[in-house]
């Protein structure tokens, strides 16, 4: 029983490259690398169907950190006003009650 090979994404990407951009033929290929050309079409049209997402994730990336960046900003200044609302109850309750010693009646 043999064991299969495992083929790294640079190593498949290295292969397509040179088939697509005509530095080898794709039998070429095949006899370079010891693969069987089945593998090399199924890497090339895996190659071309995933092109396009390489564009794509960058604005998917983007977006999200911009929707993260809006949602930190957004607890910012939330809890911003909460502390301002927390230091002025403090300063109700530990400031002096009146001008005359008295304490303020309900």
């Amino acid at each position: 029983m043999s064991k299969r090979r495992k083929f790294t994404a640079q190593f498949k990407a290295k292969v397509v490259l040179e088939v697509l951009s005509g530095a080898k033929t794709p039998a070429q290929a095949c006899r370079h690398y010891g693969i069987k050309d089945s593998l090399l079409y199924k890497w090339r049209r895996e190659f071309l169907e995933k092109a396009p997402m390489v564009f794509e994730e960058r604005r998917d990336h983007l977006d999200g950190h911009r929707a993260r960046i809006a949602e930190l900003e957004r607890m910012v200044g939330r809890l911003t006003m909460e502390l301002e609302a927390t230091k002025k109850g403090w300063q109700l309750v530990i400031s002096p009650r009146g001008g005359n010693g008295s304490s303020p009646t309900c």
